[in-house]
């Protein structure tokens, strides 16, 4: 299955949810919520202003962006930029190892 993510250049939710009713043996429903619940609790964590930390893959944190002058780049005109909130993600180590091999 996760040759499938490899050839797309991207692993889905769906394709999560196919693992975990292919290595559990859970039903295909219960496998889908599994993975909606996963992701609910990490996007509510994050939208509370909480980081959250993944053992050996990374940490998801929530930056505040001051407001700043931006430019319409076809015409040059400034335009404001509105403070906002941003997600980032840092890679733990042992995740960098992996991926440099």
């Amino acid at each position: 299955m996760l040759g499938d993510a490899e050839t797309s250049g991207a692993l889905t939710k769906a394709q999560l949810a196919d693992l975990l009713f292919d290595q559990l043996g859970v039903s295909k429903r219960e496998a889908k919520d599994m993975v909606d619940a996963y992701f609910d609790l990490i996007s509510g964590s994050l939208v509370r202003g909480e980081e959250v930390k993944l053992s050996g893959f990374g940490n998801f944190q929530i930056r505040s962006k001051a407001p700043r002058p931006g430019r319409n780049p076809r015409t040059g005109e400034l335009i404001p930029i509105d403070a906002r909130r941003v997600v980032t993600f840092h890679a733990s180590s042992k995740l960098k190892e992996q991926i440099q091999g």
